[in-house]
């Protein structure tokens, strides 16, 4: 072999890193495989491979029928894992202290996501530290669709955490694939819409984090916002809106009103035993007694007569 002349590669070596353009055209050919297999007959060729590992560590914890990730599994669709066998793509932990984003787009090209199987009532018996990564990521607030946690923040399916890793580093194609598997799978999508396109836009975990506070902060808000003061279910105590909130003189203008009333009372007996010529005086029309119970019904709080 003459000096300085280059060897020729190897045949069947490992191939070399795909771009971002090629990984996404093979998940948009994923995506058009999947589609076509489900109007198609039966007989023909099986839809196109999934462009990336998918991963999971099985604990056992939940029914095997209501398991998505086990589902997944039987297509054929990810890999189960042993405890203490190491991961080498994104790993969604509770261990983790950094946030899925889009600069985690390489990673999940080429080497996938795992996701931990367990049930949220066992978090604490679930040996995390035994399921291995080197990238180790938190999915921001979202919202559960699946039918055993529908509506409840953050507690997310296996298929749900896969779907939702996918949309925010940006392969929407990818957790399409996924959901179509499970009849409430659109519904994952549609209740978390807004919030995934604003953590997909976001180019860092800096910047969803500041996105989940934002809208956290929002709801709170709402939430304030939408409270109803006439609402006697609500288990809130409010004051009457016509007076200000903790008045030095609201608990004697309580008193003003128990004496009032009791006046008024008085006042009313001793008005018919007056004479037929008392009555009939144009200035009694308009007499202090007449005044005091006007102003007993004005400072009559609204949540009492709603309590009555």
């Amino acid at each position: 072999m003459e000096r300085g002349r280059r060897a020729a590669p190897r045949k069947g070596g490992r191939r070399g890193p795909r771009s971002l353009d090629t990984f996404a055209e093979e998940a948009a050919a994923a995506l058009r495989a999947c589609l076509e297999s489900e109007g198609a007959a039966e007989g023909l060729p099986p839809e196109a491979k999934f462009p990336c590992p998918l991963a999971m560590w099985e604990l056992g914890h939940c029914d095997p029928k209501k398991c998505t990730g086990r589902k997944l599994a039987r297509k054929g669709l990810l890999r189960t894992l042993r405890l203490r066998q190491r991961f080498p793509g994104l790993v969604l932990s509770p261990l983790a202290t950094e946030y899925v984003s889009a600069a985690d787009k390489h990673v999940v090209a080429q080497s996938g996501i795992a996701v931990i199987d367990c049930s949220w009532a066992k978090l604490e018996e679930t040996p995390f530290k035994r399921m291995r990564g080197s990238h180790l990521r938190l999915l921001p607030y979202l919202v559960a669709a699946n039918p055993v946690n529908y509506g409840r923040p953050c507690k997310l399916s296996c298929v749900e955490a896969f779907a939702a890793a996918f949309c925010i580093v940006g392969f929407p194609d990818l957790a399409t694939i996924l959901l179509r598997k499970f009849k409430w799978g659109r519904a994952f999508i549609d209740l978390n819409k807004n919030l995934l396109e604003k953590y997909a836009a976001c180019h860092c975990q800096e910047e969803v984090v500041r996105v989940e506070k934002e809208f956290l902060a929002n709801v709170q808000e709402t939430e304030d916002e939408e409270i109803d003061p006439f609402d006697v279910d609500s288990g809130k105590e409010f004051s009457n809106p016509n007076r200000p909130i903790n008045s030095p003189g609201l608990a004697e203008s309580d008193e003003e009103s128990e004496e009032d009333s009791a006046s008024a009372s008085d006042d009313n007996e001793s008005s018919d035993e007056s004479s037929p010529e008392d009555e009939s005086s144009p200035e009694d029309e308009s007499s202090p007694e007449d005044d005091s119970t006007v102003k007993l019904l004005q400072q009559q709080p609204i949540n009492q007569l709603s309590e009555k």
